[in-house]
């Protein structure tokens, strides 16, 4: 799985666009799954962020190993 976020605004007919450098990493055709969030509040971005960095902070290089193992096919 693959994931960008990106904040955006809603257009009067309902369309959301999406920036072009994330765009351009979604081939054609490709299926997204899209979680809508809105009337994000200061304290939940801080939240958020602090729960990301933690997360990030726990992962090291040498963990790297595994995501090769999950999408190098010749390892299964």
């Amino acid at each position: 799985m693959k994931t960008a976020e990106f904040t955006g605004a809603l257009t009067g007919d309902g369309r959301i666009a999406v920036p072009a450098e994330i765009a351009s990493q979604v081939p054609p055709g490709e299926h997204v799954q899209v979680v809508l969030q809105w009337d994000v509040t200061e304290a939940d971005a801080a939240w958020r962020a602090a729960g990301r960095q933690q997360f990030e902070a726990a992962y090291s290089a040498d963990d790297s190993i595994y995501e090769k193992l999950i999408l190098d096919p010749s390892t299964r």
